[in-house]
């Protein structure tokens, strides 16, 4: 097993389009809903999740603007 997948630092997110996040190694989204996120390189995407997912990745922003999902939590090294 990689250990570098496995979390172990957690933080509710709120977001917002200025203050960061991360980096991360993933998010869960507790609440379905649409994800839009800033990675490293500062590219944003739309993720359209359902309730209690994972999406794994680094994330430096969660974006208010066009983010719906709720109970979102970091997930660090």
């Amino acid at each position: 097993m990689d250990n570098t997948l496995i979390p172990k630092k957690y933080a509710a997110v709120t977001p917002s389009d200025t203050v960061g996040c991360g980096p991360t190694i993933g998010l869960f989204v507790g609440t379905g809903g649409d994800l839009t996120v800033k990675g490293d390189d500062g590219v944003s995407a739309k993720f359209v999740c359902g309730s209690s997912q994972y999406i794994p990745g680094s994330f430096t922003v969660v974006m208010a603007t066009g983010t719906t999902a709720t109970n979102i939590v970091a997930l660090r090294q």
